[in-house]
């Protein structure tokens, strides 16, 4: 790690990070203390999220060296709040934190036991700084409430990492400072692991050939072969071919040969250049069907994307912990231990060639190759939301990149990535993108958390395995059944072995991949069918487990469901922003009231709707508690049982 970067943990054994010598001054341009609820809660969340067996990152500090002392540039409002804590916790901490011209918040601080005791006769509480005040009085709450435990809460703050990161010599910081704010640009974890990552090769032009490939995969817009511009694209058909499309090579020296002897144009941005009046960041968009213009976004960011790529990186070559009962990567996609996921393997990595420590500089290589790779992959065989004109309403797409025009009037467009065998019809093709695009979607919208996505880690190994021999083959046609066997087994972990005796009552608590891979095999029977009921259903993110005959009816309007309201034939899932009357409605009145959010919804939604009808006698309410409910549960399970292979 750089000499300019250092790691420090809050506390320690030697102290804490505010027991030193070297002071930190919040300089008059920045604004004064303004965290409230929301940023301080959110903090004393994230340490008691951290695990026991790996150090957390919470955030950088950006300093620059004045006079013998640290003048804060970014991050002061997570420094100040750490020194509120510590002091909230009744940890000493000197004063070393101070405000340059901000007399009441300097008060404030060395002020902070009294106001803990309250001992409002010891200060003078016109000079107290009511932003800090109120700071040290949320703090104070959350640290007294009744479920909090101290000493789990101490255990976890020691694994607590802020990188204080100084700024180079005779930098602009008022500049700095405006860059940063106004700009939204800030050193993070992943810019950190850059640094470490490229300090492991040695020579100057193998430093820039890794800045590039990387720059170039961080920028999460678009596909990646746009972000390597160069002179007549010399650079770009070097690596993806003649035709933009083509995987890139697993071999560094092709890499040097393409890139090292031609002028590239990387699309990270110097601060010189955001500096200027006029920088704005290109758009990277391309056409479909003629003159329709389309810009595309990711499903994650880049540090998630990192950690998809690291896991494929060590499944690609074998890696496991030198100690054998220990986990090389966490199950758990967490930004926040980037680098730590990266100095675990890195350290403790072993493969059959040997320890990835004692060979740093070919892991920095071969897994820039690796990111440049899946990137490729991910961009081509994951679903992503795309935009036409100057439309704001998305949809799922899947979809390659392609050039038309010949030389230097080559352009990009963009078409249906292929899941056909050599020879099949276009229209094949189309329908199997349309399945990858729902089967994908489906497992989108069930899995919300970027943490949790590990689909994608899953589908993106299978793409890489055996130097990705299954994009060479016929086994790309079945590439829509790998998605979906990763939704069966979720079902089946997560709802049919956990549900016994034959009982399907989870509830709310019913996983949403349950509802969502149900809709999906609803969808694929009707597309395989004549009625074709269900053309223009979409997958959406519908978050919220309902039941249809209420567990709690409108002020007793209808009689209560005590036995039988949790199954799972009662159950739908619809978009949290619906009326909130919903969940106390009863069937019939659901089926009158939201018929527009109906006609869009779930499958198994619509179904419902259309069984809630009288029986003779009988309301439709009773009916459906009664009997219809049931015979919804049986038809909805014989679906998914089929599916799963469940006897």
């Amino acid at each position: 790690m750089s000499k300019l970067v250092t790691e420090l943990h809050i506390i320690g054994e030697n102290g804490n990070m505010f027991d030193t010598d070297m002071e930190y001054i919040i300089p008059l341009y920045q604004r004064a203390y303004a965290w409230e609820d929301k940023q301080l809660t959110q903090l004393i969340e994230d340490i008691n999220d951290v695990a026991e067996d790996s150090n957390y990152y919470i955030g950088s500090l950006i300093v620059s060296k004045q006079f013998g002392r640290y003048e804060v540039v970014d991050g002061q409002q997570r420094l100040t709040s750490l020194y509120l804590l510590l002091n909230c916790l009744g940890i000493k901490t000197k004063p070393t934190l101070t405000f340059a011209c901000r007399e009441k918040s300097n008060y404030t601080l060395r002020n902070i036991e009294e106001l803990l005791l309250e001992n409002r006769s010891k200060i003078d509480m016109d000079r107290i700084e009511p932003g800090i005040q109120r700071g040290i009085r949320i703090l104070s709450h959350e640290l007294t409430k009744d479920h909090f435990d101290r000493e789990s809460f101490m255990e976890k703050l020691a694994k607590i990492i802020v990188y204080r990161i100084e700024v180079p010599e005779n930098t602009d910081l008022n500049r700095y400072y405006e860059i940063m704010n106004t700009r939204g640009e800030q050193l993070e974890q992943h810019d950190i692991l850059k640094a470490t990552l490229m300090s492991y090769l040695s020579d100057d032009s193998e430093k820039g050939l890794f800045a590039k490939i990387w720059d170039a995969c961080s920028d999460m817009t678009g596909y990646v072969q746009m972000h390597f511009i160069s002179k007549n694209n010399a650079v770009r058909e070097a690596i993806f071919g003649s035709e933009w499309n083509s995987m890139p090579p697993n071999s560094w020296q092709k890499y040097k040969k393409a890139i090292s002897g031609t002028t590239q144009e990387t699309t990270g941005h110097k601060i010189c250049d955001l500096i200027e009046k006029n920088f704005k960041v290109e758009d990277d968009e391309g056409y479909v069907d003629g003159d329709v213009r389309v810009r595309f976004e990711s499903v994650i960011e880049f540090p998630y994307f990192l950690l998809h790529t690291l896991k494929v990186y060590v499944s690609l070559y074998g890696v496991t912990h030198e100690i054998a009962t220990s986990k090389i990567v966490d199950e758990l996609l967490d930004d926040k231990k980037l680098l730590d996921a990266f100095n675990r393997v890195v350290s403790c990595g072993i493969t059959d060639t040997g320890r990835i420590a004692d060979s740093k500089e070919d892991f920095a290589r071969g897994f820039i190759i690796c990111l440049l790779r899946t990137r490729y992959l991910f961009d081509k065989y994951i679903i992503k939301r795309e935009y036409a004109n100057d439309s704001a309403d998305g949809e799922w797409s899947l979809k390659s990149l392609y050039v038309s025009g010949q030389q230097s009037k080559k352009k990009a467009y963009y078409g249906n990535s292929k899941f056909t065998r050599s020879g099949e019809w276009k229209r094949t093709n189309d329908w199997r993108t349309k399945t990858n695009i729902m089967m994908q979607s489906a497992l989108r919208v069930s899995y919300t958390s970027p943490k949790v996505m590990h689909w994608i880690t899953k589908l993106l190994i299978w793409l890489s395995e055996a130097d990705c021999k299954n994009i060479k083959n016929d086994a790309i046609t079945k590439f829509d059944k790998v998605a979906e066997n990763i939704a069966i087994d979720a079902v089946r972990e997560n709802f049919f072995q956990v549900c016994s005796n034959g009982v399907y009552a989870m509830g709310v608590n019913t996983p949403h991949i349950v509802f969502n891979y149900l809709d999906y095999l609803l969808w694929n029977d009707d597309r395989n069918g004549k009625k074709k009921k269900y053309s223009d259903f979409v997958f959406e993110f519908r978050n919220s487990v309902e039941h249809w005959y209420p567990q709690n009816p409108s002020e007793g309007t209808f009689e209560q469901w005590k036995d039988g309201v949790d199954q799972f034939g009662n159950l739908c899932i619809i978009q949290r922003n619906v009326n909130s009357k919903f969940s106390n409605m009863s069937p019939e009145a659901k089926k009158s009231t939201f018929k527009d959010m109906i006609v869009k919804g779930s499958i198994k939604l619509r179904i419902m709707s259309e069984l809630t009808e009288k029986n003779g006698d009988k309301p439709a309410s009773l009916y459906w508690k009664e009997r219809a409910y049931k015979a919804h549960e049986e038809e909805m399970l014989g679906h998914l049982k089929k599916a799963c292979n469940i006897e």
